[in-house]
């Protein structure tokens, strides 16, 4: 948890750990000359404040355990959880080639002392081109794939490597709106599906995530921090730019400028019976190297300010 003081008129979120991540630093490819070195990223994330970390894209950071354990530990720095990317509403076909994808990824993930596997689902166009992969609303067949699978995955998970998975609903995914999160948090078994409820992500397709909070608390199991600027993303929805060029554009942006305000999400997740990771992503692929820092910085002093 944080031990970071919070002004004496704020209550201390004791329930909240925070983080941050590769993405905050322009992360988003196991390798891009775009990209911070990962040493770099280390070093800042925990110049700025943050004790936990997600691993990032499967190859940015060390894959080696005992590698990993002693450059994060001699930055004070722990793992919260790892990532993976998914198309399981394709069907069983899908099973070996994804598996094959998670099992490496839990296994560092659970070396690293994590418990959490953050499981992305795959987007309906590309991100960079824009290119329509696939329909962007799922068949009544697809959605029964999706949930029997994404509890296979659950399962899977937690047998061998102990692990929970928490499903991200993300932009130009198939697991997106407010109708689309609740239609897949109905279908799917608590003990095997929980939510990493990404606030920017959630608000960039609609959604209201203190209600989300409120309504379905229990399955909310991790969360990320993000916010988006409104005005970016009025002409993005209009002009029905994809996820990659809309990020290129600004449309998330630095905490706290934009939507939802953060306060009341992270007092509506303290209210909930669970300690819950907080991990700051502000989307920014690719960025100017000197610029997260100080981003960081500012935003660790806000979520301060906030309890937290």
């Amino acid at each position: 948890m944080s031990t970071s003081a919070a002004p004496a008129s704020v209550p201390a979120l004791t329930r909240i750990r925070i983080g941050s991540a590769p993405d905050s630093w322009g992360v988003w490819f196991p390798e891009d000359p775009q990209q911070v070195p990962w040493e770099r990223f280390l070093d800042e994330v925990s110049e700025a404040g943050y004790p936990w970390i997600e691993l990032g894209p499967y190859g940015y950071l060390p894959t080696d355990p005992a590698r990993l354990t002693a450059e994060t530990a001699r930055r004070g720095l722990k793992v919260s959880a790892g990532t993976v990317f998914t198309g399981l509403h394709r069907g069983s076909g899908v099973w070996d080639d994804t598996w094959k994808h998670v099992s490496d990824i839990a296994e560092l993930t659970r070396a690293m002392g994590a418990e959490h596997l953050v499981v992305i689902p795959s987007f309906w166009r590309d991100d960079k081109t824009g290119e329509v992969l696939e329909d962007h609303t799922l068949t009544p067949e697809q959605w029964r794939s999706l949930i029997t699978q994404t509890e296979r995955l659950g399962r899977e998970v937690r047998e061998r490597y102990g692990l929970k998975i928490v499903v991200h609903p993300h932009a130009d995914t198939h697991i997106d709106s407010e109708e689309n999160v609740n239609r897949f948090l109905d279908a799917t078994d608590p003990s095997l599906v929980s939510l990493c409820l990404d606030t920017g992500h959630y608000a960039y397709c609609g959604g209201d995530s203190v209600k989300l909070i409120e309504t379905y608390g229990e399955r909310i199991g991790y969360l990320h921090l993000k916010q988006v600027d409104p005005r970016i993303l009025a002409d993005v929805v209009t002009d029905g730019v994809p996820f990659g060029p809309a990020v290129g554009r600004g449309v998330m942006c630095e905490p706290p400028t934009g939507v939802p305000a953060l306060e009341p999400v992270l007092a509506a997740a303290q209210r909930l019976d669970a300690e819950l990771f907080a991990i700051v992503e502000q989307d920014m692929y690719p960025c100017p190297p000197d610029k997260p820092l100080p981003i960081a910085r500012r935003t660790r002093r806000f979520l301060r300010s906030c309890g937290a």
